[in-house]
């Protein structure tokens, strides 16, 4: 077990962390904000690779394809948020039915193929694991440090406006903001569409980053994101309190999360076991603030 080798695969733990910290924050915003478990984002993290790989295979645009990958969760979270408001269906299962239903679309965008590849010496990406430890630009982890810091300032300036209040206002008091004349069921929907869009973003940047776009690359992908965001919580809780640190902390918790799955697949765990490790890894830090509140009651008896 030498050293070196976590090492040179921190370089890709980190990359990777940072890509999924994109989508830890789309489900940040469902999650903390608008106070919905969406799970569509499963379905959306495959979406938005194969709208991007598909586009640029038949010469599209980096940033066209970019763009529409994005459009392509935003219409997914659209139709939860139709679901969940127009239907009355209770928005875990708005969620999984989405998710169902794009796990064919994602399999018809790719032309019925459960995966396609995409070459970065053929096609200019804007982030590729080829480029993990090159000292330059190129590098995803700069690409991504990048990305990140514009997407939290774009939806810290957002959720200043007056429409991204309103959302808050919903997510926090449902019944409060319909008395001031909110429509909370459209800043449902406009929230999971935003959530959703950023989620489909991190999947066409993971498409790239890996080579290729997967049918079954978001399976799971909603224990990541809460992981992120309640390892962020935990560690960062205290100290992050403005709305944009927050955002931050969702990215590192999933650089954290993803460098400390390589420490413990450098121990010696079987991979076959990751899913089962992450499950209990987000139950634990689930449970903590659970813990925390019955032991500081049963310190209040005593």
């Amino acid at each position: 077990m030498n050293i070196s080798s976590l090492l040179s695969a921190l370089p890709g733990a980190i990359a990777q962390g940072l890509i999924w910290g994109i989508m830890a924050i789309g489900v940040y915003l469902t999650y903390k904000v608008l106070d919905i478990a969406d799970l569509t984002v499963d379905g959306t993290m495959a979406t938005g690779g194969a709208v991007c790989v598909m586009m640029m295979l038949n010469g599209a645009n980096l940033w066209v394809a970019l763009v529409c990958a994005v459009l392509a969760g935003m219409i997914a979270g659209l139709v939860t948020g139709i679901f969940h408001t127009a239907m009355g269906i209770p928005a875990i299962l708005a969620g999984i039915l989405t998710q169902l239903s794009l796990y064919s679309i994602n399999l018809a965008i790719m032309g019925f193929k459960a995966n396609q590849g995409i070459n970065v010496r053929n096609y200019h990406l804007l982030v590729s694991s080829r480029n993990v430890k090159v000292i330059a630009f190129s590098n995803p982890i700069i690409t991504m440090v990048i990305v990140t810091l514009i997407t939290i300032a774009v939806l810290y300036w957002f959720f200043g406006t007056e429409i991204g209040a309103a959302l808050r206002a919903t997510g926090s008091n449902e019944n409060m903001a319909r008395a001031q004349g909110i429509d909370v069921n459209r800043c449902k929907i406009l929230g999971l569409m935003i959530s959703n869009g950023i989620v489909a973003l991190a999947s066409a940047l993971y498409a790239q980053y890996q080579g290729a776009v997967d049918v079954n690359m978001g399976r799971g992908g909603i224990v990541i994101g809460l992981a992120a965001v309640i390892i962020s919580s935990v560690i960062f809780g205290k100290v992050f309190k403005n709305f944009a640190m927050k955002l931050l902390g969702v990215s590192l918790g999933a650089v954290i999360y993803y460098i400390v799955i390589q420490i413990v697949l450098w121990l010696g765990l079987n991979t076959n076991m990751l899913k089962l490790l992450s499950a209990v890894v987000v139950a634990i830090f689930l449970a903590i603030p659970y813990w925390k509140g019955k032991i500081a009651k049963g310190g209040h008896h005593a």
